[in-house]
């Protein structure tokens, strides 16, 4: 079974730590990618192949809007995960592309099942429905 290629980008260190805590449930392998600005977002996404990327909007340089407007979103699935609630932000993502978006919450516990979901509705599933 091949890992599970994961790129998250945010520029909050934080962020890491968390989404590593997330993953420790999670039923297969993961290589965690970071990129900590919207530049070393696309120099990834133009070098290799993930199966997410995890994509926060307030980035320094380009922001996530950016980013979305510059990758390829049929070709990873892309999840706007923030703390921003606006729908406006949210509509503004979608139409660029993203696949869902998610508002960060505050509990430990709910962050974590926040991004299991992400993984099993875009990559699990995902995987399932192409070998079917």
């Amino acid at each position: 079974m091949n890992p599970i290629e994961l790129l998250m980008v945010d520029d909050n260190a934080a962020e890491t730590l968390l989404l590593l805590y997330a993953l420790e449930d999670c039923p297969r392998p993961i290589n965690f990618h970071f990129a900590k600005d919207g530049e070393e977002a696309l120099e990834k996404l133009n070098r290799d192949t993930f199966d997410l990327v995890i994509l926060d909007l307030n980035l320094p340089g380009l922001s996530g809007y950016d980013v979305l407007e510059q990758c390829d979103t049929s070709r990873v699935p892309v999840v706007v995960f923030s703390v921003s609630a606006n729908e406006a932000h949210a509509k503004r993502a979608l139409e660029l592309g993203a696949r869902e978006f998610v508002h960060k919450p505050d509990a430990l516990e709910t962050y974590r099942h926040a991004v299991l979901k992400m993984i099993e509705t875009w990559v699990l599933n995902e995987k399932q429905s192409a070998g079917a």
